[in-house]
């Protein structure tokens, strides 16, 4: 947004910023806060601190200051952030599939070796080994509504046995590595103690390859459909019979869904699938009750085991799912599908909000500016209903003037109405469910 467009949205964006006051340590602080999102909603080419403060006439020391070291709780924001979310959710009109929780990572390529958690590692950002770091991410949709409110670093083994290197980089002693599947799992405890209602979640393939993130969501009686690899083992349930003995011999998913009796038999159906921004798909699919192979052991109970054909291209996904045996498929292919909300929110937070800009060497401040990108993004997307008529008049902001014209630019980015300026990188969009 240029600065007369931010000037128009300043009612909308004050009164937004107000219940987050708490979280800071005295006024100024929050007149830095507000300052730095501006910044971020700027159409600034580069978002980092030292465009940003410039940009508003503040000093250069003083934002990074307000970043690293002033008094104030990013994880209370992040708790009011999520607050508010559920309260956003509770108001949307339901499309048939509730609240859709999504678990993603993403990454953003840095030099040297100073930044935490910064080493090489896969980065999707450019789809190869790298030197730059990973955070993994927790966000929902609910029909076109979609947002992400939570942010964790990802902190490779090699930082985690170095504590001198940590503490000089600001991270706290008690943070040491996790894997990805278990800060994910934190991420949905935090959103579950913040009453956010997810009715489902949904992963990719890296996430849906790891059992003990499947074992955490059975145990947290979450219903999910995830993307597991197609060499995910396991063994089809042909017919009435217990859990199989440990001895028993699986298959890989894409052998079974060829060989078993179970897919066999089974006819395809065809399911279309809307997007907002170019023509439907159609995929065909079956699916199947299977046994999972977690920790040497089949599992106790049985899940959905779901393949899915592009109808025009041929591509091959195989879902899992922990849904009862009596789901509609239909219902299950839409959940599966609707991860591409994610991979738009990643777009949008990178091209239009700086989500990757971070200079700095200082924990707190990365997780602090990874928090504000959260906040602006939820911003932008709690008024992008307004831009289509679709929210209620008791939404926050509905009757501040001046507001609808400032909004469109970055706000159309982030509901995928149009293209306009949002460069896809690496991420490929997804089909709408």
């Amino acid at each position: 947004m240029t600065e007369e467009e931010l000037d128009g949205l300043g009612a909308a964006l004050d009164e937004f910023l107000q219940p987050y006051l708490y979280c800071c340590g005295y006024t100024q602080t929050f007149g830095h806060l507000r300052t730095y999102c501006r910044g971020l909603l700027s159409d600034l080419k580069r978002k980092s601190v030292e465009p940003m403060a410039l940009a508003a006439g503040c000093a250069v020391r003083t934002l990074q200051e307000f970043l690293r070291d002033h008094q104030w709780q990013h994880t209370q924001l992040r708790d009011r952030l999520q607050q508010h979310v559920a309260d956003e959710l509770a108001a949307l009109p339901d499309d048939g599939l509730g609240n859709v929780g999504l678990i993603d990572e993403t990454s953003a390529v840095k030099s040297g070796d100073k930044t935490p958690g910064v080493q090489r590692q896969y980065l999707g950002c450019v789809g190869k080994i790298d030197n730059g770091i990973v955070t993994v991410h927790l966000g929902v949709c609910k029909g076109r509504y979609k947002t992400l409110f939570d942010a964790e670093l990802f902190l490779p083994q090699e930082w985690a046995n170095d504590r001198a290197r940590c503490r000089a980089a600001g991270i706290p002693d008690d943070l040491g590595y996790r894997p990805k599947s278990a800060i994910a799992l934190e991420e949905l405890d935090r959103a579950r103690a913040n009453q956010v209602p997810l009715d489902w979640v949904t992963f990719d393939e890296g996430y849906g390859k790891a059992p003990e993130l499947i074992c955490g969501l059975d145990e947290r009686q979450l219903r999910f459909v995830g993307e597991v690899p197609k060499s995910l083992s396991c063994l089809a349930v042909n017919g009435p019979g217990h859990e199989p003995a440990a001895a028993v011999k699986g298959q890989r998913a894409d052998d079974a869904v060829r060989q078993s009796p179970a897919f066999l038999r089974r006819p395809w159906v065809k399911v279309k699938l809307s997007r907002q921004t170019e023509g439907p798909q159609v995929w065909e699919v079956k699916a199947a009750r299977i046994w999972q192979m977690q920790d040497k052991k089949w599992s106790t109970g049985t899940y959905w085991l779901i393949w899915a054909r592009n109808v025009a291209t041929g591509e091959e996904k195989y879902f899992l799912s922990n849904a009862p045996a009596g789901a509609k498929l239909q219902t299950l292919v839409r959940v599966a599908f609707c991860r591409w909300n994610v991979e738009h929110t990643f777009r949008v937070g990178k091209s239009e909000l700086g989500f990757t800009h971070y200079e700095g060497r200082n924990y707190t401040a990365l997780m602090r500016q990874q928090t504000l990108c959260l906040l602006m993004l939820t911003f932008v997307a709690g008024h992008t209903g307004r831009l289509r008529g679709e929210k209620s008049g008791r939404d926050d902001g509905a009757g501040v003037q001046c507001v609808e014209p400032a909004e469109r630019g970055v706000a159309r980015a982030a509901s995928g109405d149009e293209p306009s300026g949002v460069q896809a990188g690496h991420h490929r969009l997804l089909p709408e469910a």
